[in-house]
This record gives C-alpha cells, sequence and structure tokens, in this order.
C-alpha cells in the first residue's frame, strides 16, 4: 500500500511517539500529491499537528471544530523525517521488560504497579482460564509457569498489544485474540479469570469499564472457578463483585491498589 493511496483521514492518538508514528505510516501510504486530512482535540495533541506535519516536510492550512485541531495538507514528493518517526514508533525488544513491546500500547515501556502487584501475589492455578485486557503478556507469562494450566485465553482490545503477546508468549497453551471483552468473549465453565481491568476511556475515567469486565467474568466461570482482580483503591467494584460472587476476599492493598479473590 506503500505511496498508493489518493487520501486519507486520521484521527491522531495523543501520545507524540505514536502519533508521529501514525502521521509517517498515513504519508507513506498515500502518493506524491495525496491529500491528507489529520484531526486531534486542542488538548491532546492537536496543537502540535501543524509543527509535526511541517517538520515532515507538508505544507499545511489548519482550521479548528469542536476543540480539535484540523489540519490538511498534500503529501510532497519529499519527505523529511519518515524514517526516524517510523523507527521511534515500531515494536521493539525492550530489555528492561524481557518483552517485546510498541509505543501506545498500556504500560507500554514500564511495568504497571497493579499488574506487578497482581504478579507478585497471584496463586498457582489449574485448568483453563483467562486473562482479560492481556496487554503484552505480562501476567499471563506468570500464569502460564504452573503446570496445571491447561489452556490460557488472553484478550485484549487493542491490536498492538495482542500482536506482542504473540511475541511474548510461545506457549501452546495460550490463546491470543483480538477482542472487546465487553462483547467478544465467547467462553464458559473457566476455572479462573486474571484481569486488571482498564478505567479510562479517552482519557477520562470511567469505571463501567472495570464493571463490564466484572460481570463479563461471572458469566465465563463456571461454579466455584476463581476470579483475581486488581484494581486502584478507590474504585468501587465490591458492589458489583458481591451480587456476582458468593465469596469475595481481599487479599492484599498497597501503594494505592487492592487485590481481591471472588469465588463464583
Amino acid at each position: 500500500m506503500d505511496a498508493s493511496l489518493t487520501e486519507m483521514v486520521v484521527l491522531a492518538p495523543p501520545g507524540t511517539v505514536e502519533r508521529r508514528y501514525t502521521i509517517a505510516l498515513a504519508l507513506k501510504a498515500l502518493a506524491p500529491g495525496g491529500r491528507l486530512t489529520v484531526l486531534a482535540p486542542k488538548d491532546k495533541g492537536g496543537s502540535r499537528l501543524a509543527k509535526e506535519l511541517k517538520g515532515f516536510g507538508c505544507e499545511i492550512s489548519e482550521t479548528s471544530r469542536r476543540h480539535h485541531r484540523i489540519c490538511t495538507c498534500e503529501r510532497p514528493a519529499q519527505l523529511s523525517g519518515l524514517d526516524e518517526a517510523l523507527a521511534e514508533g515500531a515494536p521493539r525488544f525492550d530489555d528492561a521488560l524481557g518483552a517485546w513491546t510498541q509505543p501506545g500500547v498500556f504500560s507500554w515501556n514500564r511495568l504497571d504497579p497493579g499488574s506487578a502487584l497482581l504478579e507478585q501475589n497471584l496463586p498457582a492455578f489449574s485448568g483453563k482460564g483467562a486473562d482479560f485486557g492481556c496487554g503484552t503478556g505480562t501476567l499471563a507469562r506468570t500464569i502460564l509457569k504452573g503446570p496445571n494450566v491447561t489452556h490460557l485465553l488472553m484478550l485484549d482490545i487493542d491490536r498492538r498489544a495482542t500482536e506482542m503477546a504473540e511475541r511474548n508468549i510461545e506457549d501452546t497453551r495460550a490463546e491470543i485474540r483480538w477482542a472487546d471483552v465487553r462483547s467478544g468473549l465467547h467462553a464458559s465453565g473457566l476455572d479462573f479469570v486474571v484481569m486488571n481491568p482498564p478505567f479510562h476511556d479517552g482519557g477520562a475515567e470511567d469505571q463501567g469499564l472495570g464493571q463490564s469486565f466484572i460481570r463479563k467474568a461471572a458469566e465465563a466461570l463456571r461454579p466455584g472457578g476463581v476470579l483475581w482482580l486488581v484494581a486502584n483503591r478507590h474504585l468501587p467494584y465490591e458492589g458489583v463483585l458481591k451480587p456476582l460472587f458468593k465469596r469475595v476476599t481481599p487479599k492484599m492493598e498497597a501503594a494505592g491498589y487492592k487485590i481481591y479473590e471472588a469465588q463464583k
């Protein structure tokens, strides 16, 4: 698809590296003279769009609408800085994490402290289970150390995360799916579910995300199956857990996080 498209519209992501990478991919796909429209909220990278496009060698026109900046340009015959932006945003192996990752994926360049706390406190599981919002596979690597785990379904809404997880998890017991837990589960009779559920949507806190994850876990678990959940201390998930599970046990609270075990 390189240099073949005549027009493209891009909603740019907020992260600087991720945004430049996305714009670079768009410019690479356009034929010289192809029209590019890029927009983003003013407070989430929109104010930087014009400067970044000019850095690639584009002559832009800029407008504002509904708190967004909208930049349009034609793809020039000669681009500058494209290879650098593509390299900065591309998948890479992080020696500190010991895993493949990519800018834009949740906690892409550090170990999320909630996941780290949960990882340190997970029991040895048996049977078949799931990792909801698996990311690049941090928790899955620990879960699959258990010799009695027979199958682990790994789900994430971010395609980049599942692609990195496929590189990081070389275990035939793992099944990795690019899917929204809230609508793409299609699993039942599980012995265990592990999760560090999201609670932000578009930068705004949305407690309904984690609540939906909990409900889906309850649907997927067999009677007697267990859910292990880590969450920020302020999130009121207890009200959702207690009606769905026969036993809800606080297991750990530290560094602003809490861990629960809930038995179906």
